[in-house]
């Protein structure tokens, strides 16, 4: 049994409070500008029932993640008109998940930032990052 009481995300309430909010029956988009800092328009999709990491989802919650996703662009690309996107998950804390509730990462990217042209694999694969063995 899962206490909801200990997990962020599963209180929607909070998800949604100072937030750009879309929503369907299973997820929720929640885009937060006072916790964007400088990932401008950056939020996540957060499936509503507690899913500990994306390999939980349900078929029903992908695809009402991805329908979101494309909810997400649409208005985003309205809005902010970015020049590119980074969407991903994080799983396990080794991983970089430091919530324990699937949630998929959303974050409009622009050609005039410092790191523009830089994913995640920039970060992953250098050197410094290779496993000792």
């Amino acid at each position: 049994m899962h206490d909801d009481h200990a997990c962020p995300y599963c209180d929607t309430a909070e998800l949604r409070r100072d937030a750009f909010v879309l929503e369907n029956d299973l997820c929720l988009l929640s885009i937060k500008p006072s916790e964007t800092g400088a990932l401008e328009g950056a939020g996540i999709i957060v499936p509503k029932a507690h899913r500990p990491t994306v390999f939980d989802l349900t078929p029903q919650e992908w695809t009402a993640t991805q329908d979101l996703l494309m909810q997400a662009r649409a208005y985003l690309d309205a809005v902010l008109a970015p020049d590119g996107y980074n969407a991903g998950w994080n799983v396990g804390a080794v991983g970089g998940q430091h919530v324990m509730h699937a949630h998929l990462h959303v974050i409009p990217r622009f050609r005039d930032e410092p790191l523009a042209g830089q994913g995640i694999r920039s970060h992953l694969k250098v050197v410094e990052n290779r496993r000792q063995r």
